[in-house]
């Protein structure tokens, strides 16, 4: 997938930051529980127009924004004459129209077509204030729009929030579309997909470097459940670990530097350090029981994981300096798949309960814990966005797996849709 994207413009806020603008009028909280009322008109051509063009601005603008769950869309019948005038300034905007309709942000913009080529102007005003909160221009291909929306709409997210969006990351996941379980990349609402694997074998547990440049992933392709690493722009791929028994759930460290995963050459399953060159550089643990699922504190000075060493699976933690191992959670009897938040608040985790999975969370303490889901259908292997805002996780509710997105509260879960095949294992990239 070629992504050609350019910036051409930044337009910040002007006089002082964008925290201080909002301090007086606007208050981002809990999404979904005191939503800003945003106004969204529809995109105006600057020359030659273009449905598809406009109809794709509208629908990625849209998705985005009802997925943080922090707006509320003033709607568009009751829009007045300034809706339909190319005003992106302070001066030509008529800030009274938009106030009386109660919008307390307004979000304009223009499109450009010019030999092939796309240029997109946005603009975040605060009405209240009446003042030009952020704004860009980009120009790339048709097929780049798409993405030029979601890195705005990230924008937009860090200029009200102090936090970035995730919405321009790709996400990894497993799909058997092909007839067998391969490595697919995607943008995180299913479109612009890429097949990057053909083992044509089982395909597992995909991880990205937190420079978003390679994945690693478990892979059966030799017959036996081997670690490889693979870089996303060039296809180079190389087996890093292939020592008998499991090579599998393969999780990189904060720094990039190595890798945490489950290794049974000794007969056993236990957790290791490798260097991403796949040389052992420390065992972690050595208990009775199964120890696998490693997912690395943001700071990199600790590492959840799933163990039965106490007979049935649950979360434990081990602090990498001291090599001390607590176990976190209490209820249930099967445990897997943690996943350490970004921010270092949460872990997510899924339990058995009743025949089916359903996603918790808990704070790293044993403190908090929360189901999250609830419902038919098994909701397994959680994953974190990179702005901590997301969930993403696969659910079988329709009788086959797919992937779907909620938010860390829960709420507002949503099936990531076109993905071929039976989807499963997702991993989001960072930005």
């Amino acid at each position: 997938m070629r992504y050609t994207i350019c910036l051409l413009l930044c337009l910040v806020c002007l006089l002082c930051s964008a925290g201080s603008l909002l301090a007086a009028d606007i208050v981002i909280t809990t999404p979904g529980r005191s939503a800003i009322p945003i106004a969204q008109p529809t995109f105006i051509a600057i020359g030659a127009a273009d449905a598809q063009v406009e109809r794709t601005i509208d629908e990625v603008l849209t998705q985005d924004l009802e997925l943080t769950g922090m707006f509320e869309f003033v709607e568009r019948n009751a829009f007045l004459d300034d809706a339909s005038r190319l005003a992106l300034t302070t001066i030509e905007v008529n800030f009274p129209q938009w106030k009386l309709l109660g919008a307390d942000l307004l979000l304009k913009g223009a499109y450009t077509l010019k030999d092939g080529q796309v240029e997109l102007k946005l603009r975040l005003f605060d009405v209240n204030r009446r003042r030009l909160l952020t704004g860009h221009n980009y120009k790339g291909s048709r097929d780049d729009v798409r993405r030029m929306v979601h890195r705005f709409v990230d924008q937009m997210l860090e200029t009200l929030t102090g936090t970035r969006g995730a919405f321009d990351a790709n996400i990894a996941f497993i799909s058997d579309a092909s007839g067998h379980k391969e490595l697919y990349l995607a943008e995180f609402d299913g479109h612009n997909i890429r097949r990057l694997t053909d083992h044509r074998n089982l395909v597992l547990n995909p991880d990205f470097s937190p420079q978003g440049r390679e994945i690693i992933f478990t892979s059966y392709r030799k017959d036996n459940p081997d670690l490889y690493r693979r870089s996303i722009f060039n296809a180079t791929e190389a087996r890093i670990s292939a020592r008998e028994g499991l090579n599998i759930a393969g999780r990189y460290s904060p720094d990039g530097r190595e890798v945490a995963v489950t290794l049974s050459q000794d007969g056993n399953s236990e957790l290791y350090l490798l260097g991403v060159d796949g040389k052992i550089h420390k065992r972690l643990t050595n208990a009775w029981g199964i120890d696998v699922d490693p997912s690395w504190s943001p700071l990199g000075d600790k590492i959840a994981f799933i163990s039965n060493r106490h007979g049935n699976p649950h979360v434990f933690i081990i602090d990498l300096l001291t090599g001390v191992v607590e176990r976190l959670t209490r209820a249930g009897k099967y445990n897997a798949t943690p996943a350490w938040s970004p921010d270092g608040e949460w872990i997510l985790f899924t339990r058995l309960e009743q025949g089916g999975f359903d996603i918790y969370r808990i704070r790293p303490d044993g403190s908090a814990e929360e189901q999250l889901t609830a419902g038919a259908g098994n909701k397994e292997h959680p994953r974190w966005s990179p702005d901590g805002r997301f969930v993403i996780y696969s659910d079988d509710v329709l009788g086959e797996k797919r992937l779907y997105i909620m938010r860390a509260d829960g709420t507002g879960a949503r099936e990531i849709s076109p993905l071929p095949g039976r989807c499963s294992h997702p991993a989001w990239a960072v930005r």
